[in-house]
């Protein structure tokens, strides 16, 4: 089917929440709340990484990479969602649906492979401590870093380019917060079963790939830990993995619920719900994981805290 040119969808409206203008201040206040903490939290990641010496290791490098890929995955959606839930009309642009969708799959895929490069480098340095700074040196890290960041190209383009191909004659109202695929692939006047097959492949490519890859990491440092035959050992191995266990749960069992299961067992309220997670909430928890669960990560952030104060009474 193909759309005359007077009847070709320019834009796109955004149903949001809900259109209660009281609940949406709230909803907005909320999520400004949220998004700011979100910000704070990983670039106080990013800078005490950056700036403390101790904190100049493999695991450390990966976990700046992950906050900065998640500062830039809640700006593709929040800032958009915080405007719409004040505007009277919530429209985006064809073209601006395109480029949000874009990049939401390029850092979904992006992150999908980064926290899997992270399983890899804690089963190194729990299998071979000794041998850790050899393997796990600056190239080598800075390959699986920009590989991680590179992943997310292919799906992205491929995924976007061809929905955004297809013809949207009809209804232009997307019943989600976002241009999610699913979402917008309900608006397609033609037959998508071609396309539907094309993205649960990518899917299982994108999600299970890497997810498959954090489970063997996971399974050799389980068997690892447990052949130590002393109790504060295993508990010490386990301790500098647990806070990656816990990102990497809340990430891939929201992803999973939304994008793996049957579709008639989605709703839209649903959908948007288990979205949210992943897209507001998780980035938010990820920098309070590591904070609260990391020594080391809080004894950098005392030291530098501690060195921006004495700079500020030195003048």
């Amino acid at each position: 089917m193909i759309c005359e040119n007077h009847t070709r969808v320019t834009e796109f409206v955004l149903l949001g929440f809900t259109n209660n203008p009281e609940m949406q201040v709230s909803l907005f206040i909320l999520f400004l709340i949220i998004y700011t903490v979100t910000l704070l939290g990983n670039f106080l990641i990013i800078t005490v990484t950056s700036v403390d010496p101790a904190l100049q290791t493999p695991m450390y490098f990966f976990l700046r990479n992950l906050s900065f890929l998640e500062v830039c995955f809640t700006l593709v959606m929040v800032p958009k969602m915080l405007v719409d839930l004040v505007s009277l009309r919530k429209i985006i642009s064809f073209v601006g649906c395109g480029i949000q969708m874009y990049f939401f799959f390029f850092f979904g895929s992006s992150e999908c492979f980064l926290l899997s490069m992270m399983a890899y480098d804690r089963f190194v340095a729990i299998g071979n401590p000794l041998r850790y700074s050899v393997i796990m040196n600056r190239s080598l890290c800075l390959w699986m870093a920009v590989g991680s960041w590179m992943s997310g190209v292919p799906v992205s383009m491929l995924q976007t380019a061809w929905l955004m191909a297809l013809p949207f004659c009809g209804p232009n109202t997307i019943d989600h917060f976002f241009c999610d695929g699913p979402p917008v692939l309900k608006l397609v006047t033609q037959d998508t079963t071609m396309y539907e097959m094309q993205a649960l492949a990518s899917t299982l490519l994108f999600i299970m790939f890497p997810f498959s890859l954090i489970l063997v990491s996971y399974t050799r440092i389980i068997i690892t830990i447990l052949k130590m035959p002393s109790a504060t050992g295993r508990q010490k191995a386990f301790s500098t993995c647990s806070s990656h266990l816990i990102v990497v749960s809340l990430f891939y069992g929201t992803a999973s619920l939304t994008y793996l299961r049957p579709k008639s067992n989605q709703s839209p309220e649903s959908k948007k719900l288990v979205s949210l997670s992943y897209t507001v909430i998780t980035p938010m928890l990820n920098p309070i994981i590591y904070s609260l669960r990391n020594n080391e990560v809080k004894g950098a952030v005392k030291r530098t805290v501690t060195r921006k104060v004495l700079k500020l009474d030195a003048f």
